[in-house]
């Protein structure tokens, strides 16, 4: 069984910095393009960041670019989102998902095939 496990959410103030975790559990992802995502209720799932298999290319919604980070570590089977500068918008259920893919990074969902079940973030004052 293929899970991809995400953990470090949880409820901090504006200007706060949380650091995402997902672990692959069931499977080596390190020949795999790894990704966050987003989703708010009653909203469609959102773009964050997508990181290269070999970690040499990251591309990050422009929403986020120069607060979050993107970065793994395949000896470990892992995949952080480094958040800084939280803002109130940044609210949501934050996924982690896996594509077949070794190095074509993309925002687009359907070439993503392996999800975690999501951590909540919440900014707010």
């Amino acid at each position: 069984q293929v899970q991809l496990v995400e953990s470090g959410g949880g409820l901090v103030q504006p200007g706060d910095s949380l650091r995402l975790s997902c672990e692959a559990v069931g499977r080596a992802f390190s020949s795999n393009v790894m990704a966050w995502f987003r989703q708010v209720p009653g909203k469609e799932r959102e773009f964050v960041a997508a990181i290269s298999s070999s970690g040499s290319r990251t591309l990050s919604a422009d929403s986020v670019q120069g607060r979050f980070a993107i970065s793994r570590v395949n000896a470990k089977n892992t995949v952080s989102l480094q958040m800084n500068n939280l803002k109130a918008e940044d609210t949501a259920v934050y996924y982690c998902a896996a594509s077949d893919y070794a190095d074509i990074t993309t925002r687009n969902r359907a070439f993503y095939n392996y999800w975690g079940q999501g951590t909540q973030v919440t900014v707010a004052s």
